[in-house]
């Protein structure tokens, strides 16, 4: 699997900060029964590492993979636990070529047309626009498909399920990242049918 084959997975990838392993399997599924498989589970908190390792095995049908990753220890780190493929708020030498030696799909984050362009110089056109709405978000993106058509986009920051529709009928953008899907209240009442049902609502936005 290539960067591209993994955003084309689903529309959503669930950016996921899990702090109860307890509740981590059940999430994963959940979200996997309404038909969103790609899961990038944030180095956000202490249990990220161990909730990649129980997903992995507990959920095979998930692909499991790490976020915020800054640095070339925690990308090994992470795909020693499981991790399937990683994403970074940035780009930097060091985890740039960390990244091309695991083999694993990586989205590097950017935010201007020099970075977009460093990113894919280095190997990576696919491409985490980070922060999106901060940035300029779909006015940015259109923008950019001018002078750089060939670079593909999954768009995190700021989007939720009433903008993420916008994103997603931009012809360079082919996924979008957002939390909205593992809301802090459905988990702490561990309510996996309302996951299960954000997760299908977020397939509907499949672009034809």
């Amino acid at each position: 699997m290539n960067a591209l084959e993994l955003l084309q997975q689903s529309p959503v990838m669930p950016v996921m900060v899990i702090k109860d392993l307890e509740s981590a399997i059940d999430l994963a599924r959940a979200l996997v029964k309404g038909g969103v498989r790609s899961l990038e589970i944030t180095l956000r908190s202490d249990a990220a590492l161990q909730a990649i390792s129980l997903i992995s095995e507990a959920v095979p049908e998930a692909l499991v993979g790490v976020g915020t990753v800054r640095s070339p220890g925690q990308l090994e780190a992470a795909v020693k636990a499981g991790a399937r493929f990683a994403v970074s708020p940035g780009l930097t030498p060091a985890v740039a070529a960390a990244a091309r030696q695991t083999g694993i799909p990586f989205l590097p984050g950017v935010a201007t047309p020099s970075e977009s362009m460093f990113a894919a110089d280095e190997g990576f056109v696919v491409q985490k626009l980070f922060p999106a709405e901060a940035v300029g978000g779909v006015a940015l993106l259109k923008a950019l498909y001018g002078p750089l058509p060939d670079i593909v986009f999954c768009p995190t920051g700021g989007i939720n399920a009433g903008n993420a529709a916008q994103y997603l009928a931009l012809p360079n953008v082919k996924c979008v990242g957002g939390s909205w899907l593992t809301p802090e209240s459905a988990i702490a009442n561990k309510d996996w049918a309302a996951i299960t049902e954000l997760a299908r609502q977020a397939c509907l936005l499949r672009k034809n």
